[in-house]
């Protein structure tokens, strides 16, 4: 399902980005892969409209209702694309299905208040209605479907009459009318055509921030990247200034966060992304925003890295785990391996910390990233049967050992260290603590009334062996005892 989402989120950015027949490709792919997604079809519908495809995306806006009957999107993508289709009749219809499962929906509202305004205004072409009715007294009835003149050309709302206009009017229709001609010419990828059209539209109405977008459109698809955000700039303060829909606002920023990540300059974008969420959220944005901080931290970690600070790191590490100050080592070793993350002997060195501090899982941790990073390091397969013996997980440990032997037979440790192993297989629990019990040093441990105390303790409470092990002194004498076989600690 990584795949499915991965895709996705591949296609909701290229839809954000207009670029359709790419939004499609991905939802498609999707699609190949999880059959039963009602969302991936919902979002091919939109891109399929997006692109003037329309029957493709009334079929997909059926294909989701046919999954989730009860998803109001899938008949708002319903009545969208029959709308595009010109099916008056089909679109009215999915947007009063949709309301009866959720009556509030803005998008289904609005979608049946602009069919019911488009076939009033066929019907008013048609002479079927005076023109001085109030097309309010007709919203509650059903709204009829026009019969198409032609069996092969739906019919059109009529125009309306330039003659008629006053001024303003006059000139919002010619600008809207440009920018028909330009959004032609761009999805025919006629970019210099396209420009002629927006510019024009610019001409007979400054005031409308779609014309600065769909520039900005153009020279993000020619590369001209520092044009592009001039013109979103230039959109946005158009925006302000005429109170524009929040969310065109917000498009004007993404478009600009998606140019800077272009640029590949992902702090840049980050900051306008986040300015286009707080003008109106979307999942696209979201995700886009989290890629860049993704990719931000990623940057960040690269630069952090200084083989020669990890160096210096290192040689303090080592210096502390002398004075077995075990726990202030770790520190410096962490610090080494931000500063150099590919280095080894930085995780066996860390590892052997965990190892005194009986860490026993961080420690063996660390011993599986220093074998990932170089499995002919002999080092690391010896500190991780060390840790494996400690844990009294004696078959893991002799693996471990086998692996060393196999780069190395004649390592002195891996040979021990397999030697002990064997030997513990073939004994009993009592022929251990036996052989540990005739060692002098484990028995002066024994006796010592504070161990004796502490070990008590350790039995009633687990988490104390931690605070006695950041005593050198105590640390040693424990360790002793475990690889003697005379405790364990899981």
């Amino acid at each position: 399902m990584d795949k499915v989402n991965e895709l996705k989120e591949k296609g909701n950015q290229a839809l954000n980005a207009e670029k359709f027949d790419e939004a499609v490709a991905a939802y498609t792919e999707a699609i190949a892969l999880d059959g039963q997604n009602h969302v991936l079809y919902s979002n091919r519908s939109a891109a399929y409209a997006k692109a003037g495809k329309f029957q493709a995306a009334l079929e997909d806006a059926e294909k989701t209702i046919q999954l989730n009957p009860t998803w109001p999107k899938g008949y708002s993508r319903k009545g969208a694309a029959a709308a595009g289709l010109q099916d008056f009749m089909k679109a009215f219809e999915a947007y009063n299905e949709g309301l009866k499962y959720d009556p509030q929906n803005a998008i289904l509202l609005q979608g049946r208040q602009d069919i019911t305004a488009s076939v009033l205004s066929y019907m008013q072409s048609q002479g079927d209605i005076p023109m001085d009715i109030d097309p309010q007294q007709t919203r509650t009835r059903r709204a009829p479907s026009p019969p198409p003149s032609k069996p092969a050309e739906p019919a059109k709302p009529a125009e309306p009459r330039v003659e008629d206009m006053t001024e303003e009017e006059k000139k919002k229709y010619l600008a809207k009318k440009e920018k028909e001609l330009g959004n032609a010419a761009y999805k025919k990828k006629e970019f210099e055509t396209a420009l002629q059209h927006y510019h024009a539209a610019i001409a007979q109405d400054p005031t409308d921030i779609t014309f600065y977008n769909n520039i900005a459109a153009v020279h993000f698809e020619r590369k001209e990247y520092e044009e592009c955000i001039k013109q979103c700039e230039k959109g946005i303060e158009v925006g302000r200034e005429t109170r524009s829909d929040f969310k065109l606002i917000a498009k004007s920023f993404a478009r600009i966060g998606n140019t800077y990540r272009k640029l590949e300059n992902y702090k840049q974008a980050k900051i306008y992304y986040e300015k286009a969420m707080s003008e109106h959220r979307t999942p696209e944005i979201k995700t886009s925003l989290s890629e860049v901080e993704a990719k931000i931290k990623e940057e960040e970690r690269k630069a952090y890295i200084n083989p020669e600070k990890a160096e210096e790191e290192k040689e303090q590490g080592n210096h502390f785990f002398k004075k077995g100050d075990y726990s202030t080592a770790v520190k410096h070793y962490s610090e080494a391996i931000k500063r150099n993350p590919d280095d080894p002997k930085l995780y066996s060195n860390r590892a052997a910390c965990y190892t005194k501090l009986a860490a026993f899982d961080l420690g063996l941790k660390d011993c599986e990233t220093c074998i990932k990073l170089d499995d002919k390091f002999i080092k690391g397969y010896i500190r991780k049967g060390k840790i494996l013996q400690g844990m009294q997980q004696t078959s893991k440990a002799q693996s471990a050992y086998q692996k060393a032997l196999e780069l190395d037979p004649n390592n002195a440790e891996a040979v021990e260290g397999y030697r002990q192993c064997s030997m513990n297989f073939q004994r009993n629990p009592q022929e251990v603590l036996k052989n540990a019990m005739s060692d002098p040093e484990i028995q002066q441990i024994l006796k010592d009334p504070a161990m004796r105390m502490i070990l008590e303790q350790m039995q009633n409470d687990p988490n104390a062996v931690k605070e006695h092990l950041q005593n050198p002194a105590i640390a040693d004498k424990i360790m002793k005892l475990l690889e003697s076989g005379i405790i364990q600690i899981h």
